[in-house]
């Protein structure tokens, strides 16, 4: 599709999915808003897509973990003009561990940047789109969505939730041109993931890790085509059934012999 002079926000844009996602749209013709909360690897992707595609960057260094911050980032969007025809939720962080001794305002941050601010953005976004017939919004959620697992307690279930909620406003939005996607990424080599939790190099020797560059490929080429659910490789299309049906009393005998 041709994005030309059409304005794209990627949230998490700084790098992995969200640094190849806009990597992707700058390739179709679309300008970039780009937030994050690291400014430097922000001021690295403008030069990076002004050079290389000929297209309009503009960054917002924005905490997506603070409790206004969907409303500080549509403000700017409103106060510059930006009119936003496609959003990409993609922002997220890894909180690892047992959730009652987790820190608490670590946990509480990515509650708000995985449920609040991608949900407040939509809503903020999608009037517009709404009201003149056309838009793109895609989420992006994670294969752990089905997995109700020890030490990801809190990662998981909010990306379950991201999963619902798109499918939900994607029937709510589809009869005014507004096409909703949802991106079901598997384990990716990205900055997210401890390299000494898992091993990437062997992972992706198997296929069980992708590249993000694959993942935003078929993500943006899902969200183009209008369709509902993107999940990157067949491997995880495989995992996200068996998942769901393995006894959680299985899960319970594992974590009982193999703590955190």
């Amino acid at each position: 599709m041709d994005c030309s002079k059409r304005w794209a926000l990627v949230s998490g844009a700084s790098s992995g999915i969200g640094w190849q996602i806009s990597v992707q749209l700058a390739m179709r013709g679309c300008n970039i808003v780009g937030v994050s909360n690291q400014p430097a690897q922000l001021d690295d992707l403008k030069n990076n897509l002004e050079r290389s595609h000929s297209v309009k960057v503009v960054t917002i260094n924005q905490d997506l973990g603070m409790e206004e911050a969907a409303q500080s980032v549509y403000n700017f969007c409103q106060e510059h003009n930006l009119d936003i025809d496609i959003l990409v939720n993609n922002a997220g962080a890894l909180l690892y561990g047992e959730m009652a001794g987790s820190d608490y305002t670590r946990m509480k941050s990515i509650l708000q940047l995985h449920v609040t601010t991608p949900a407040l953005l939509c809503r903020l976004f999608a009037e517009r789109m709404k009201k003149q017939g056309f838009g793109y919004i895609l989420n992006v959620s994670s294969i752990s969505a089905v997995m109700p697992y020890p030490t990801i307690s809190v990662y998981g279930p909010t990306k379950a939730f991201l999963r619902y909620f798109t499918r939900a406003i994607r029937t709510e939005l589809q009869p005014y041109g507004v096409h909703v996607t949802c991106l079901v990424p598997g384990a990716t080599d990205t900055p997210l993931n401890d390299p000494m939790q898992f091993n990437m190099s062997r992972g992706k020797k198997f296929g069980i890790v992708r590249s993000p560059e694959s993942v935003a490929m078929a993500g943006i080429g899902a969200m183009f085509r209008n369709r509902a659910v993107c999940i990157p490789g067949w491997i995880n299309r495989a995992i996200l059934l068996i998942l769901p049906v393995i006894p959680h009393i299985l899960i319970r005998l594992i974590y009982r012999h193999y703590p955190t």
